[in-house]
């Protein structure tokens, strides 16, 4: 027949299907192991080379295949087919309806979903609530009055003033170093300004520099520089050299 006739090339068995059920009901192959589908399309495929349907040969392998699958789910399941062999005929039945009801609800379900998502594929849904949703009503906790007055008091408190005492520069007086220089020049004809400007601060070099273009351009003294860095004299008008019995102080390396 044409059950017999099947040839099967499955991953656990190769052969033809009566070996397989024979190996199967001696236990001397794994059924767990047994890929049933692939015996159907197995079964189908040579349904569709011999181009007729044999009614005869089908329900034989209906009968032989859901065997095979009752084997195996009692196997894949061995609590349950326990309880089940338990039960009597008749609740047997009953709980062959149920789980049938429970399958056909199953399938129901699973062809709505598919219809919802065939339906839904060209819609795009945007992520966070809905437009119309309602918004949800925000309450503040329970406040303390009191409190609530002292923050406003801290609140409406002016801010101290910024002290910029720390950024302001004071310079001395201009007229200081003035007569201070003409104090000098009246005793000595050459003064050196690196020498004098020694132990005074860069603020107050620089207002003396400025007393010296001062001196300068009202006349009384001139200035040379031997080269551009070195240090600077200061000679009194009149005084082309300094007096040969006074001794030049040190010029230091660099003028200020």
């Amino acid at each position: 027949m044409i059950v017999r006739e099947l040839e099967l090339d499955l991953d656990a068995f190769e052969g033809p299907f009566d070996l397989l059920l024979t190996l199967v009901l001696k236990e001397e192959l794994d059924l767990a192991e047994v890929d049933v589908a692939g015996i159907v399309l197995g079964f189908v495929e040579l349904l569709a080379e011999r181009d007729e349907l044999d009614l005869e040969a089908c329900g034989e392998f209906l009968v032989l295949v859901s065997a095979l699958l009752e084997l195996k789910a009692r196997g894949l399941f061995p609590d349950e087919a326990a309880e089940l062999a338990e039960l009597e005929p008749e609740e047997a039945a009953e709980e062959l309806a149920r789980r049938l009801e429970e399958y056909r609800r199953m399938k129901e379900a699973a062809a709505w979903l598919a219809e919802r998502l065939a339906g839904e594929r060209d819609r795009f849904f945007r992520l966070g609530p809905a437009a119309l949703a309602p918004e949800p009503e925000r309450r503040l906790a329970p406040q303390d009055p009191s409190a609530l007055v002292a923050a406003l008091r801290v609140l409406a408190t002016a801010p101290p003033a910024v002290s910029l005492a720390h950024m302001e520069l004071h310079f001395p007086p201009v007229a200081q170093f003035l007569e201070r220089f003409r104090a000098l020049l009246r005793r000595r004809t050459v003064v050196d300004f690196d020498t004098e400007a020694a132990g005074w601060s860069r603020r107050e070099q620089a207002v003396a520099f400025l007393a010296l273009l001062e001196l300068r351009r009202t006349g009384e003294i001139t200035l040379s520089q031997a080269a551009p860095f070195a240090p600077i004299r200061i000679l009194r008008v009149g005084q082309e050299s300094p007096a040969a019995n006074e001794r030049t102080p040190a010029w230091n390396a660099h003028s200020a």
